[in-house]
């Protein structure tokens, strides 16, 4: 009985450590978050707000050492803030008190935040509905839309083709995109890179590269590709390679990530080494998820495919560049039905496709 006891000591030791140091972490995360939060609703309300509204400035004054100063003011701020466990970083994090004051903070702080957002997203694009509705906008947008809805048939087998071009630069990139999503995936699922530091140095190693090459859009890539293999179809395939690879794996490592755990232990109980495990536990899991993600992909790659053209990624979307330019609306009309009738019919396919396969 006493050893039982010991050993349920033991464990509830364990498991307060592990929440303080736990609790710690959130509060370090908590603390960073309030100060990104008070640096950006600085710069916020002096630069977007107050220069560009109040002031009506066009060219914003910079200076590092106003900049510099701004950070130290957020340093102090979000660290005191922080460290009452009031603020909404606290909240966001699970390290806040829960008071009243805490309550208010959040409220009020989270509202600030929003309201203050709108407003120089309102200011910064500067938004009017009198040119929306003015009489020359409206008569330019009329012209316009009456050549979109007369489309120029003459052009109709060339696009017909750089349509064809874009089907198939989607698909190879999705296909070839597989195999190394796959093996990324499963580097990049926390449950099963967490069993010691290297494989979980490996783990968040990945996660911050493929966070890094997701979050440059693939009209980016395609610009990139487009001056490293030169224009065309093949600089077009690349980016959407690139891109479908980082946002796949994503998706892959949380599919591992959410997978039920009795089967991964009854494997490990047989004695089955790391190899075995996955291939007869965690595989069979995830094979029709992986399925669905990557036709959808596929569909996505469709629509990205036309808009990378424009930069020369090849496709329709090079074709539509080209006649734009040139202000050929009739013929910018054909291409616009043909992008939309294709898209269309693969939206279609991939969800009939889809449903099969669940």
């Amino acid at each position: 009985m006493s050893k039982q006891l010991e050993v349920e000591a033991q464990l509830k030791s364990f498991i307060e450590e592990n929440r303080r140091r736990e609790h710690k972490y959130g509060l370090l995360q908590a603390i960073l978050l309030d100060i990104f939060f008070v640096f950006y609703s600085i710069l916020v309300v002096q630069r977007a707000i107050y220069y560009k509204y109040f002031l009506d400035l066009r060219d914003l004054p910079f200076s590092w050492t106003q900049i510099i100063i701004i950070f130290f003011i957020s340093i102090v701020i979000g660290t005191s803030w922080a460290l009452t466990r009031t603020s909404l970083s606290c909240k966001l994090f699970g390290v806040a008190n829960e008071n009243k004051t805490t309550k208010w903070t959040t409220e009020l702080f989270g509202w600030f935040l929003f309201d203050i957002t709108f407003i120089a997203g309102w200011i910064v694009t500067k938004i009017s509905i009198v040119s929306l509705f003015s009489s020359d906008g409206l008569n330019g947008a009329g012209r316009l839309f009456s050549a979109l809805f007369h489309p120029q048939f003459g052009i109709f087998d060339d696009a017909l083709f750089a349509m064809i071009e874009t089907i198939y630069i989607a698909l190879v990139a999705t296909l070839i995109s597989i195999p190394p999503t796959l093996i990324i995936s499963f580097f990049t699922a926390r449950n099963l890179m967490r069993e010691n530091k290297i494989t979980f140095a490996i783990y968040y190693v990945l996660r911050i590269i493929l966070n890094f090459v997701r979050s440059i859009e693939p009209l980016i890539w395609a610009i990139i590709f487009s001056v490293w293999v030169g224009i065309g179809p093949f600089a077009g395939m690349i980016a959407l390679l690139v891109h479908t690879i980082a946002s796949n794996a994503k998706l892959y490592s949380e599919a591992i990530e959410s997978i039920e755990q009795g089967p991964v232990e009854a494997i490990s109980a047989t004695g089955a080494n790391k190899v075995q495990v996955v291939w007869h536990a965690v595989v069979p899991q995830i094979v029709l998820p992986f399925l669905s993600f990557t036709i959808y992909r596929w569909d996505i790659n469709v629509r990205m495919a036309t808009i990378i053209g424009l930069v020369g990624g090849g496709g329709i979307g090079t074709m539509l560049m080209q006649y734009q330019g040139l202000a050929r609306w009739r013929e910018v009309g054909l291409i616009v039905i043909m992008i939309a009738f294709v898209v269309w019919i693969m939206d279609y396919i991939s969800a009939k496709i889809r449903e099969a396969i669940y």
